[in-house]
């Protein structure tokens, strides 16, 4: 509707400005006229026959342009058009003129003699209307091009980015059962236990399913949830500090940006040791950017660098540079015996 309501505004002022030229043409040629010598009624009557049907073959080329663009001929196309309707219309107004007044012989003599500069005139004012009505939708079909090239673009991020929402929650069920799976016999109670935590996961997670983006302080309230699953299968061995600052708990991030993060740091931190493991996670500002980072000990000579898919670090590194265009947004490093993964999100860009 809006669309609609601009379209008509902008063809109404298009419209304006074309008849006030018109006028502007025969006001010009109406003074020209009457300094050689014709009588009002004989210089009006001679400038809104020429001007109106140059107006008319004007109108002609802007509405073809509107459906027809040359391509490589385009020039050979305008001095075509310029030529043939420029002719046309010589023709047309000295038939009308002609009936008008055959019987002023002195204006009949005057129309023919100046028949080679009203062609002139008309075939530049013709030629300048086809080359500026040529540019102009060629503009405008660049510009719809871009727009759609766009359109199909966002279509495609959008489509795969569904896709790797998707598939997080598959893999993330996976290990989950696989979790369940390993207490279902030496521990029935802190299965069925792990079953509810994950029951309550997942009804909240399909309730986001739909949200791009949600406050940090709402994705750390997943985080912890899934915390409480793992930390039901590994006991008093997993343990986890949570320091995240008032200000960035406030900011928005990417739905389920962190859970695949901080399932790769219990994954990498406790899989392989049976030692008591802390996984720290901190959310702080810097320069006007939220960083997120999580890390674990990390040990290269006893890690289980063969298991598992390694989809969380490929889906967050995939999925920032979906959102935001940018492949800095995840930096990974290893000093000493803990691995840091850091995640930095441009606030001024959610």
């Amino acid at each position: 509707m809006k669309e609609s309501l601009k379209s008509a505004k902008n063809n109404y002022l298009f419209l304006s400005a074309f008849f006030a030229c018109i006028l502007f043409l025969a006001a010009i040629q109406l003074i020209i006229l009457m300094d050689f010598g014709l009588s009002f009624i004989i210089a009006l009557t001679d400038a809104l026959v020429s001007n109106c049907c140059l107006g008319g073959a004007t109108l002609i080329v802007i509405n073809n342009m509107r459906y027809y663009l040359p391509g490589k001929e385009k020039y050979w196309y305008v001095l075509f058009v310029s030529i043939g309707l420029s002719t046309v219309w010589l023709l047309f107004i000295r038939i009308i003129l002609w009936l008008f007044f055959k019987s002023d012989a002195s204006y009949i003599q005057m129309l023919s003699q100046s028949s080679y500069i009203r062609f002139t005139i008309s075939f530049l004012l013709i030629g300048c209307s086809t080359l500026v009505s040529l540019l102009w939708y060629t503009q405008q079909n660049e510009n719809e091009a871009a727009n759609k090239k766009q359109e199909i673009e966002q279509l495609a991020k959008d489509a795969e980015l569904l896709k790797l929402r998707q598939q997080l929650q598959p893999h993330f069920l996976f290990n989950s059962l696989n979790s369940i799976s390993a207490l279902a016999g030496s521990n029935p109670e802190k299965a069925r236990h792990m079953i509810q935590q994950l029951s309550d996961f997942l009804r909240g997670t399909l309730k986001k399913e739909e949200q791009q983006s949600i406050l940090l302080k709402e994705e750390m309230e997943y985080v912890q949830l899934y915390l409480e699953i793992e930390k039901v299968r590994f006991g008093h061995r997993l343990q986890t500090v949570v320091n995240i600052e008032e200000k960035a708990a406030e900011k928005t991030i990417p739905a389920f940006i962190l859970q695949p993060i901080v399932e790769n740091a219990i994954k990498f931190g406790l899989y392989d040791t049976t030692e008591d493991v802390t996984i720290y996670i901190e959310g702080k500002l810097v320069n006007n950017q939220l960083a997120l980072r999580v890390s674990n000990p990390f040990d290269e000579t006893t890690a289980i660098g063969g298991r598992g898919t390694g989809f969380g670090l490929a889906y967050i590194q995939r999925r920032l540079f979906l959102l935001y265009e940018r492949n800095d947004l995840l930096k990974t490093e290893t000093i000493g015996h803990t691995f840091f993964c850091t995640i930095t999100i441009p606030t001024n860009e959610i």
